[in-house]
């Protein structure tokens, strides 16, 4: 049976793996509407960002500036690396404290299970009511308003996913496994729909910002969240799944009298 620093160490393995595909898709598939972005941004076209003649001056004084290439390149490769070693890690407890509790799971089953609820919780349902902006879209002056909006959101995902799965173990006994994981994903849902209708929202897309590059960076954003939460399932099921078959290979047999 494996412990859960075994479960944490595959985790963040699988992670790190995870953060190397994400970032080779992110850069493929959201380079083009970033550079557009940035583009618009150094041509004027976007958000205001308060004092732009004074500012850049000021920080480049300050050693602080960092340019938007290195942003989008050595900036993304660290973020998606750091950032998908530590959900790799998370992916990792999870799959140790729900292997064995929801039925029969193979470790495979339910580390790829632990990964799309993840990718939905952690993702999904706060882009719903907050999705990402290009770099030219967002005032400097909301910065900390829309980060307290959007980590509201993801903490209420949470704490309804944790709910849900809590109801539908309560209740599995009573209604069976399906019913009860369909009450439990209701409760989910109910909470997330209150939460959709009870939060502010939020616009700072310019009139005239281009709505291809809107859209293709939005895509490229669930493109590559679907790939580094794919890869960490995935990997993360097939490396588990090889140390149990490995550890019950390892096992001696009871020898049999007779």
């Amino acid at each position: 049976m494996l412990t859960p620093r075994e479960f944490l160490v595959r985790g963040l393995l699988a992670g790190l793996i995870a953060g190397v595909a994400a970032f080779v898709v992110g850069y493929v598939v959201g380079g083009p509407s970033v550079g557009a972005s940035i583009a618009i941004e150094e041509a004027g076209g976007g958000h205001s960002h308060g004092d732009e003649a004074e500012a850049p001056a000021e920080a480049e004084d300050e050693g602080t500036v960092v340019p938007r290439d290195l942003q989008s390149t050595l900036g993304l490769a660290t973020g998606t690396l750091v950032m998908g070693t530590a959900l790799g890690g998370l992916a990792g407890i999870m799959t140790g404290v729900a292997f064995g509790r929801f039925g029969r799971r193979s470790a495979r089953s339910t580390a790829l299970a632990v990964a799309g609820t993840a990718f939905t919780v952690f993702y999904v349902v706060p882009y719903l009511i907050y999705p990402p902006n290009p770099p030219a879209v967002g005032l400097t002056e909301t910065i900390g308003y829309r980060t307290g909006l959007y980590v509201a959101m993801l903490a209420i995902s949470i704490v309804a996913a944790v709910l849900g799965l809590y109801l539908a173990r309560m209740l599995r006994g009573r209604l069976g496994a399906w019913y009860a994981g369909l009450v439990g994903v209701g409760g989910y849902a109910v909470i997330i729909i209150i939460a959709l209708l009870v939060l502010p929202r939020y616009n700072e897309v310019p009139d005239d910002f281009p709505a291809t590059v809107l859209f293709a960076f939005r895509q490229a954003s669930v493109i590559t969240q679907a790939v580094l939460w794919g890869v960490i399932g995935v990997v993360l099921g097939e490396l588990t799944h090889r140390l149990m078959v490995r550890g019950a290979a390892a096992t001696p047999v009871p020898a049999t009298v007779g």
